[in-house]
């Protein structure tokens, strides 16, 4: 069984903390499926990641596109997973479940701590996951560092 790991995103942009994270998982050997709400953003995102440096590029693709199947890194929309990816990393509100939870290796929820919605989205996902039994772990940077600030 798997956890979920909430991201409260004060002083780094998603364009930045996501890298971050998906180096991080892709050296622990988990393919990645990146979920968002808006196929625009997701395109956004795809340039961001296409623009990073070249030493620490993170080879990835968008859903739809050929060989998705293929990606270790896939961003889209949708609510499949065609990578066959063991972690999810959600952004923008994108919905988690509580049996992707149990089912992959690590779910993680990015949301920005400066947007009242988005903390409010959070919370919701919080206590609709903890509720239905997963484990999750709540991480600040508020602090200029990574902390973590609860378990359940």
């Amino acid at each position: 069984m798997g956890a979920a790991y909430f991201y409260h995103l004060t002083r780094g942009p998603v364009e930045v903390t996501l890298p971050m994270l998906l180096g991080k998982a892709m050296g622990a050997g988990w393919r990645v499926a990146v979920r968002g709400r808006d196929p625009a953003r997701i395109d956004w995102l795809d340039q961001k990641l296409w623009l990073g440096p070249e030493e620490g590029f993170l080879p990835h693709g968008v859903a739809g596109k050929p060989h998705e199947a293929d990606q270790p890194v896939l961003l889209t929309t949708s609510a499949d997973i065609p990578n066959g990816a063991t972690c999810l990393m959600s952004v923008d509100g994108a919905d988690v479940t509580p049996q992707e939870v149990a089912s992959l290796d690590r779910v993680c929820v990015l949301f920005d701590g400066n947007d009242p919605a988005a903390l409010d989205t959070a919370r919701g996902q919080w206590k609709s996951l903890t509720d239905a039994g997963c484990s999750a772990q709540y991480w600040s940077e508020e602090s200029g560092r990574w902390e973590k600030k609860a378990e359940k």
